[in-house]
């Protein structure tokens, strides 16, 4: 059971941000939320929060290649919520878990071969089943926009994706009904317990604070940004239902359908903590590799380019840490999205301030 209403202090409006209030304000706790940035709308200019950037799949099983098991069991919690969470807010949000898929090109097959063996030896409790290979005809049943007849294939099952400017939108709009104040353009420079203190000099008192600043928690935590680059695709008609991954020997490309007319397009990650535009090599190596899997995006217009740093921590492992009087999520890395909904989870129930189911 909750305790008796208590102040809340949230520094950031990200992702884990966003979800904190609303399950805070779900269970009547008066907050307020401090940001840096100028509003709760998408900035896709290289700043603000990095979660509006992602493409939004939920992969635990994927992560496998270079995440520990910790990571993906994580993962399969936040999949279990995922649909708890949406069901709940006040705007639609587009969530799939009708698996995701794994390919790779004829010459790749050796380096495929390798990571989903890793993918197969780590230990799963939680998963719905190990990697499945398809036949080129069971490819063509469940993806018949994938019209390439020299690609091996896996079926993952159990993961998914979410639209995450749905999902951020919402889950704004949802703590927006409760007493939650948002502050706006007020950075916060450090945190601790049941304090924090603004970029103006300001410190704001509350019986519990919380921290989920990303790269905004620098110097406290010993953070790097680690570059995530997108490009948004339309075309009308993809007819594509699941995530796709492709097994690159140099990078993992994935695409992503948002709608039935736009997708996703990105690589996991490039250690570089460069905002600035997304290059002209990034750019057409990214589409050549989707291209190759997908021979209908020659068709399809490129709506946006945008990049943005995720908050890594040296071990790339995310810190949830809950002391009297303060919680802490940070270093989430490229897992913000499969990884939010079981850490938040975790704190509120440590905490004893909530739930989000």
């Amino acid at each position: 059971m909750s305790r008796p209403a208590q102040t809340v202090a949230i520094a950031g409006a990200g992702l884990a941000g966003r979800m904190f209030a609303w399950a805070l304000s779900r269970a009547g706790h008066p907050v307020q939320v401090f940001d840096a940035g100028p509003g709760p709308a998408p900035r896709f200019d290289g700043h603000g929060a990095a979660a509006f950037t992602a493409a939004g799949m939920l992969s635990p099983l994927a992560e496998l290649e270079k995440a520990e098991a910790d990571v993906a069991a994580l993962g399969w919690q936040s999949l279990r919520l995922w649909p708890l969470i949406t069901a709940q807010l006040p705007q639609t949000v587009r969530l799939e878990t009708q698996g995701s898929l794994l390919v790779a090109h004829r010459q790749d097959l050796g380096s495929a071969q390798r990571i989903l063996a890793r993918l197969n030896a780590a230990p799963q409790p939680d998963s719905p089943a190990a990697a499945q290979a398809l036949s080129s005809a069971e490819l063509q049943a469940l993806e018949p926009a994938l019209q390439h007849t020299g690609l091996h294939s896996w079926l993952l099952p159990g993961e998914g994706l979410i639209h995450p400017p749905q999902a951020m939108a919402a889950l704004h709009a949802g703590a927006s009904l409760g007493d939650v104040q948002w502050h706006w353009q007020q950075p916060v420079t450090h945190t601790g317990a049941r304090r924090l203190q603004l970029a103006d000099g300001r410190c704001i008192d509350a019986d519990w604070v919380i921290d989920t600043r990303g790269l905004g928690a620098r110097p406290q935590l010993p953070l790097r940004g680690v570059r995530g680059e997108v490009v948004q695709l339309q075309l009308p008609g993809h007819a594509l239902r699941r995530p796709v991954r492709l097994l690159h020997p140099r990078y993992r490309v994935y695409l992503v359908p948002r709608s039935e007319s736009e997708l996703m397009l990105g690589a996991s990650e490039i250690e570089s903590e460069d905002r600035s535009e997304v290059s002209l090599q990034s750019a057409v190596e990214l589409m050549a590799a989707a291209h190759s899997v997908m021979p209908s995006l020659s068709e399809a217009r490129i709506l946006r380019l945008d990049r943005n740093l995720r908050p890594a921590l040296p071990d790339n492992k995310p810190q949830a840490h809950c002391a009297p009087g303060l919680l802490q999520l940070n270093g989430l890395y490229r897992h913000g999205w499969l990884l939010a909904p079981a850490l938040v989870q975790a704190l509120l129930s440590q905490s004893g301030l909530g739930s989000l189911a």
